[in-house]
């Protein structure tokens, strides 16, 4: 499937965010890429600042225009408060929470480890970036991965960040899903409920 191979440091520069992992762009450059990025900008539509939410969350969680119209309609049935279930989906993907759990300093980087089959849940093998993990849930990093220096390096850096709804063994190089994250307890600057207006039109 297609992703998203442009210039990183563009993306952050639009949405004047580090989307993609600190970017040393936005620090350079505090303004908007393309030859109008300097300009004053035109006020924007309540269209264009509905459409840019979810930009922002399709970049932000490496998700395609047809699997994040899939992923919103799922929420819509579901009982809660839809924008808040859409992130709650989105957490939940598999490569979300290799990403969490610091097995990998960015969402691209597991996705890579899921999909090369270096990733585990319960037991098994699953290189399905998108599996939709429940509470319980066992990720773990196959045997022969743990020594893989991308793995090994993530691991020693980043175990600074902890989240209540995650569960990280580091003996044993697993952690589990306790529960689905709450509302507060996803750091994404993201406005779901613009994404809910949008998709109400």
């Amino acid at each position: 499937m297609a992703r998203y191979r442009g210039p990183k440091s563009k993306i952050a520069r639009k949405f004047n965010e580090p989307i993609f992992g600190p970017s040393k762009a936005l620090q350079k450059k505090a303004y908007g890429p393309g030859m109008h990025g300097r300009g004053r900008r035109k006020k924007q539509s309540e269209y264009a600042i509905q459409l840019n939410e979810k930009q922002k969350a399709k970049y932000t969680y490496g998700v395609l225009e047809r699997q994040f119209a899939n992923l919103f309609h799922k929420a819509s049935r579901k009982s809660g408060i839809t924008g808040e279930v859409l992130l709650q989906m989105l957490e939940s993907r598999l490569d979300n929470v290799v990403y969490r759990l610091g097995i990998s300093p960015t969402r691209r980087g597991a996705r890579q480890l899921v999909l090369h089959k270096h990733i585990l849940v319960n037991g098994e093998v699953v290189n399905i970036p998108s599996y939709s993990l429940k509470a319980g849930d066992v990720v773990s990093i196959r045997e022969k991965s743990k020594s893989l220096e991308v793995v090994v390096n993530s691991l020693t850096s980043n175990r600074s960040q902890k989240y209540a709804w995650l569960d990280w063994n580091g003996s044993e190089m697993s952690g589990k899903m306790m529960m689905v994250p709450e509302r507060d307890e996803i750091p994404e600057n993201i406005q779901e409920q613009l994404i809910v207006e949008l998709y109400s039109k």
